[in-house]
């Protein structure tokens, strides 16, 4: 069975500062499974003006202990991968993801686009979908579908969470400077 979900979600910031913030916002405070991540390539193209990205996420193993009783999935952490695909002339993001570890049993994979909104260019539109597909597990597989689903789903949810809170401070935080700038500046008179 192939577990899928569909997401469209705006975020009423604009497309460069959601992407700075997509880029710069792990590892946080606010997610405890994201232990790091590395850029491990990295190219930019004159002629498009596309920047490429492809980096790692170590995450810590979020497999309850019960499942991890199938000693393939007793691992003390796992990796993603994340290519991207920033266009600044089309003003996108394209973002294409997958599991590292696993891959004989589970292919997970996830796609992400975002550009600016219909409703107001000056906001963000993610269209995102991602799947989990499970193999070669047997009747466990079923039973770690089912986790994997829940997991899929809380996770879309909160990851949204987590960006919309770190667009809002880091905006809350900029505004904060532009206002002791302009303070400064006419103190200074």
């Amino acid at each position: 069975m192939v577990v899928s979900v569909d997401v469209i979600h705006t975020f009423k910031y604009p497309l460069e500062f959601v992407v700075n913030t997509h880029f710069t916002k792990y590892p946080n405070d606010k997610e405890k499974y994201v232990q790091k991540i590395d850029t491990v390539e990295q190219s930019f193209d004159k002629d498009s003006g596309v920047n490429y990205k492809k980096r790692i996420a170590t995450c810590h193993n979020v497999v309850p202990s019960v499942l991890r009783l199938i000693s393939v999935l007793n691992v003390k952490e796992f990796l993603l991968e994340e290519k991207a695909w920033q266009d600044a002339k089309k003003r996108s993001l394209y973002l294409k993801s997958r599991n590292l570890t696993w891959c004989k049993y589970a292919n997970m994979w996830e796609e992400s686009k975002f550009g600016p909104s219909p409703e107001n260019p000056n906001w963000t539109q993610l269209k995102q979908h991602g799947v989990i597909d499970i193999q070669g597990l047997g009747a466990f597989g079923r039973v770690i579908e089912m986790f994997a689903e829940k997991f899929l789903h809380a996770g879309v949810k909160r990851g949204l969470g987590i960006m919309e809170d770190l667009l809002l401070e880091r905006y809350q935080a900029e505004i904060g400077e532009i206002k002791d700038r302009k303070f400064k500046g006419h103190s200074e008179e």
